[in-house]
């Protein structure tokens, strides 16, 4: 495969390309939402889910992590979640209405965590930490189990109360570092780490 370089690193790779598939096809997800075919919307949308769990897992396993890919995979995650959220809002309100609350209380700190990296870094969050990726497992579950099976609110509450969570440590580590960088695992492990050097 071609090499192609952004600062230095190579962004031509699997873990990219399918990145940049989630990001091409979020207006054909977008069109089939707003003209209620949800058959084919909820399609996408899964195949868009699975992809995203892909992108990161091959990245890690082969060592193909980069900044570029990060920022591509966060940029590819807003828009996957919009169009899951649409989704929630367009065929399943209903269901969700009584328990939004904590959905309200995840879309806060999500959107709180964007602005900290923007104030800080001028930049996208690109961390993939331990509790957003599993998180991300959780919340691409729930979204095919309630779209396919139907509602469970034990899984919604696990699924949203745990993204809540991994955002709320997004945020404090964006207060600690110096400058977004890839491999950060959590606020545990950079506190270790910290402690450390200065016990080194």
């Amino acid at each position: 495969m071609k090499k192609i370089l952004i600062k230095g690193e190579s962004v031509l790779n699997v873990p990219n390309l399918i990145s940049l598939y989630r990001l091409l096809i979020f207006p054909v997800i977008l069109y089939f939402a707003l003209t209620g075919r949800e058959q084919w919307y909820v399609i996408l949308l899964c195949i868009s889910l699975i992809s995203d769990v892909l992108d990161g897992n091959i990245a890690r396993i082969f060592k193909l992590q980069t900044n570029f890919g990060a920022a591509l995979d966060n940029l590819a995650d807003i828009f996957t979640y919009a169009m899951a959220l649409l989704g929630l809002f367009l065929f399943k309100w209903s269901e969700i209405e009584p328990h939004a609350w904590i959905l309200y209380l995840f879309l806060s700190v999500f959107l709180l965590s964007y602005l900290v990296s923007f104030y800080r870094f001028g930049k996208i969050p690109g961390l993939h930490l331990y509790s957003a990726v599993s998180a991300g497992y959780i919340q691409s579950i729930f979204f095919f189990v309630l779209f396919v099976f139907g509602f469970y609110p034990w899984m919604y509450y696990l699924a949203v109360g745990w993204g809540a969570i991994a955002y709320i440590e997004k945020i404090f580590i964006l207060f600690k570092l110096d400058d977004i960088k890839i491999g950060v695992k959590g606020l545990y492990w950079l506190m270790k780490k910290d402690r450390e050097r200065l016990n080194g």
